[in-house]
């Protein structure tokens, strides 16, 4: 009789606990399953919206981790395990890790938005974060620049964002400013067609926008001009500092004075007298 009890007793703990761990294992597989199968159709929509593939990945795996860890928390409270001290745990623990990667959480929401609004492309020429530079990469916690002198620099992508960014590669031209002095003694309209004449010889320099030579400055010993033709972006260094050597040929041929600061120096020779 007590055997028989007993075995009833186990059967009915069977059936109940089986029932609960075959739920849960249902749970867990299910779960899973669909937990693949909403990451597969994130990363196929942030594919189709053309986000760069490191934020379509890493995006994708959050949500699967997050709703993983949903199935799991689920499949536990299916066999009666209270997962309400549980969840305070991962909560509490989740606040001190964000605490502790403040500055990495800034860095890759900064990042984050940089891919999804586009203020720059690889290979844009930019100013940002306190470096200018050719953009070589662009990460989920850093931008990575490379100089004119050839230096990379790895920017945080917060500081990148905190402050002003200047992309001077967007519009694909770019205005080359340049003032050059002559002086009082000179003639302007002849300086003035030097100058013409000089850019005139330069296929680089485009005709729209027109170019602008004007007087902008009558200074303490030159008549300044400002000079400003437009180009396409990959050619403003190469005619910045052509132009400015043509330019200095092209007076020096026409007669043309560039005046600089010098200064007059008078000794006096003085001889006591004789007391």
């Amino acid at each position: 009789m007590e055997m028989s009890q007993v075995l009833e007793t186990v059967w009915e703990l069977v059936v109940i606990y089986g029932l609960k761990v075959l739920a849960a294992i249902v749970i867990l597989i299910v779960g899973r399953w669909v937990s693949m199968a909403v990451r597969k159709l994130v990363r196929r929509l942030m594919a189709r919206a053309e986000i760069d593939e490191t934020i379509v990945s890493f995006v994708g795996n959050l949500v699967y981790v997050a709703l993983l860890a949903f199935v799991v928390i689920a499949a536990l409270s299916q066999l009666g395990i209270q997962t309400t001290s549980f969840i305070a745990i991962l909560g509490a623990a989740g606040l001190a890790v964000g605490l502790a990667l403040q500055g990495s959480l800034a860095n890759f929401a900064a990042g984050f938005l940089m891919i999804i609004f586009r203020p720059f492309r690889v290979g844009d020429y930019i100013e940002g974060g306190g470096v200018a530079g050719t953009v070589e990469e662009i990460q989920i916690f850093t931008t990575t620049l490379k100089t004119p002198d050839n230096k990379t620099v790895i920017v945080p992508n917060a500081k990148m964002t905190g402050d002003n960014i200047v992309n001077w590669s967007t519009k694909g031209t770019r205005r080359v400013d340049m003032v050059f002095g002559i002086g009082y003694g000179d003639d302007i309209d002849k300086a003035r067609q030097t100058i013409t004449a000089v850019l005139a010889e330069d296929d680089r320099i485009l005709k729209e926008p027109a170019m602008l030579i004007a007087v902008v400055e009558l200074g303490d010993s030159s008549v300044n001009f400002v000079v400003r033709p437009w180009v396409k972006a990959e050619h403003y260094w190469g005619v910045f500092f052509d132009t400015t050597e043509k330019v200095k040929k092209a007076f020096d041929a026409n007669g043309i004075s560039i005046p600089f600061p010098q200064r007059d120096v008078h000794l006096y020779q003085h001889t006591p007298s004789d007391v």
